[in-house]
């Protein structure tokens, strides 16, 4: 409980100090991101990337998941809050890189990604970022891979229709405010 007070504190002092970069008053509950990540096969996952990590409570539930030779790259812009990740999670199969997500292409050393996570709060970046970011995330997922993405409207939906031939979408109302999940693929199978 102490922790969960500390992080929402140190998730209110990033949201103050950057709220567009940051989005949300408070971190995602643990039952919206144990939702969003059944959509994928995380145990099945050789690379899954993290983009905006936080506090880490999805990163926390990814390596819960994730197979021996996983690999988890964590993307979290604050600086602070990526020390907070690097000291929490002593996991060798976790990388924490403390960078905006459009430069993910550099942290991933020519690798794809089997799942990716995406906590972006889109629509609050500005617009030439947030598309930045859109455009890069085909690229940077395998054929067969699937993107996570959580955000608190369904706006973004027709922005990651346009990159992505499959979008399912579900609602979690056990989250304040409630949370909209996608699943995108590049193929329409899946």
């Amino acid at each position: 409980m102490r922790q969960q007070l500390r992080d929402r504190g140190q998730f209110l002092r990033a949201f103050l100090t950057n709220p567009r970069q940051v989005g949300a008053v408070l971190p995602t509950s643990r039952r919206a991101v144990r939702e969003m990540l059944d959509l994928a096969d995380i145990p099945a996952a050789e690379l899954v990337v993290e983009l905006g990590a936080g506090t880490g409570v999805s990163t926390g539930e990814i390596l819960d998941r994730l197979g021996p030779d996983g690999r988890l790259v964590a993307v979290e812009v604050d600086p602070q809050l990526a020390e907070l990740l690097t000291a929490r999670f002593a996991d060798p199969r976790l990388q924490v890189v403390c960078d905006s997500a459009e430069n993910l292409d550099l942290h991933l050393g020519g690798k794809r990604a089997d799942v990716l996570v995406s906590a972006l709060p889109y629509t609050s970046l500005e617009a030439g970022l947030r598309r930045r970011i859109l455009d890069l995330l085909p690229a940077a997922l395998a054929p067969r891979g699937v993107l996570l993405v959580i955000q608190y409207s369904p706006l973004m939906l027709p922005e990651l229709r346009r990159r992505f031939a499959s979008v399912r979408q579900r609602i979690c109302p056990w989250n304040v405010p409630p949370a909209f999940l996608f699943a995108c693929r590049l193929d329409s199978g899946g």
